[in-house]
């Protein structure tokens, strides 16, 4: 994380494209009007809330929100193969391709009780913050631009994301860049709810399911065949005692295990996932290579202690379940620029200039300039049951997407596009 007070000044020209927007009277009618939709935003969220989205399982949900889409005005709305929603907003002609998306998914399985319930102001249900709340900051984004008759210059793509989360592993992000053909200039996430934070890089990650499998017996009658379940815990072992690279920050963990039939039984199979990240793809790749040996050696260690050779031995199967490819840009680049003068002229002080993982991972991999914003509100027990979100001064959070948006895109016969076209 870089200390914001150490960044350079925001670019001239960003600046006075954002004050030139910022004094318009219809840019400050824009504003007010997002504050006063307040409750209309809120409204959208829990109901989206209140749709499942378990994982690689979101169509309900998307069919809702290009319901939402058209009945804020929008006719260009449709579904691509992997389960993304695309709503298109054309600009008035030959401008840049922003990418304003919040993701559908949620980590929680089908069944889950996701119905809100509101105590003092705050509410309450899985999935209400992450990320409900970014879906309904880029709808109140549209509904704004729709009532106001405002003309950008670029083309806004609004788009709703499927496998954000866990073993979704970003496809959609990466369906979106590398199969959708859409010339993207741009992509402005929105997840999380800080609108103090703004995500400069990301975060890279590798994922394995590591399976162990072995004879398997009877605890007493066939004791001295060796364990699935104790060559993985010796592999655990050797992992806990690796020491990760601290800068760029890198990561690991042992996220889920599972295995064994019974209490008095020699475990035949079992499993485990390992989650590796890194804010440098050589350290990613360093600790990928430090990492997959250790599981072979376990398995060596636990065949050799009883002797285990040929179909009584546990062998080793490694399974690839993830990789969000990493990436750094430059400070200069026009969203981290855009984002940072909207947020001075807001009265948004930045406090995180951060790196993560989520969908911008891929759009910042393939060269695309991109970050992820806050929805506004605060946020708590986020991945739980127990997940709340409070509204308090949540419109600062599509006030900072809309200007954002604008300054990017530029408003015609006003400002230009901040963000340029690629080649």
């Amino acid at each position: 994380m870089t200390d914001p007070k150490q960044l350079a000044p925001v670019l001239k020209f960003v600046v006075d494209r954002a004050a030139a927007l910022f004094d318009l009277p219809v840019v400050q009618a824009s504003l007010e009007a997002i504050k006063r939709d307040e409750k209309k935003t809120l409204a959208d969220q829990i109901a989206i809330t209140e749709i499942e989205a378990p994982p690689f399982h979101e169509k309900m949900r998307g069919l809702d929100l290009m319901e939402r889409f058209k009945t804020l005005g929008l006719k260009d709305v449709s579904m691509d193969p992997e389960g993304n929603v695309i709503a298109v907003r054309k600009g008035s002609g030959n401008g840049p391709l922003l990418v304003l998306a919040a993701h559908q998914d949620t980590v929680f399985p089908a069944g889950t009780d996701v119905k809100v319930r509101e105590e003092n102001g705050v509410y309450h249900a899985p999935g209400i913050s992450d990320d409900a709340r970014g879906l309904a900051v880029i709808l109140q984004v549209l509904r704004t631009l729709e009532e106001y008759k405002i003309e950008t210059v670029g083309d806004l793509y609004f788009v709703c994301t499927v496998g954000e989360e866990g073993n979704g592993d970003l496809r959609g992000s990466k369906y979106l860049f590398h199969k959708s053909s859409l010339p993207i200039d741009g992509f402005i996430s929105v997840d999380g709810v800080d609108v103090h934070r703004v995500l400069s890089a990301a975060t890279g990650s590798k994922r394995y399911r590591v399976h162990f499998d072995g004879p398997g017996g009877h605890s007493w009658k066939n004791f001295g065949l060796p364990s699935a379940i104790h060559a993985m815990g010796r592999a655990i072992a050797k992992i806990s005692d690796v020491a990760p690279c601290a800068d760029p920050r890198t990561t690991f963990t042992c996220g889920t295990i599972a295995g064994g039939t019974t209490v008095n039984s020699i475990a035949a199979h079992c499993e485990m996932e390992l989650d590796m990240r890194s804010a440098g793809a050589k350290e990613l790749d360093e600790i990928e290579a430090n990492m997959l040996p250790l599981f072979e050696e376990a398995c060596q260690e636990e065949n050799a202690r009883w002797g285990a050779e040929g179909d009584n031995a546990v062998k080793l199967r490694l399974e690839p379940i993830g990789h969000r490819p990493g990436g750094q840009q430059s400070d200069e680049a026009s969203v981290l620029q855009a984002a940072r003068a909207a947020m001075q002229k807001l009265g948004i002080e930045l406090k995180k200039y951060d790196v993560a993982s989520t969908d911008h991972n891929i759009a910042i991999n393939c060269g695309v300039p991109a970050t992820t914003l806050g929805g506004g509100g605060a946020e708590g027990f986020n991945h739980n049951v127990r997940e709340w979100y409070d509204p308090k001064d949540g419109y600062l959070g599509p006030q900072l997407a809309f200007l954002t948006a604008l300054v990017l895109l530029g408003v015609k016969g006003v400002t230009e596009p901040v963000l340029q076209k690629r080649a």
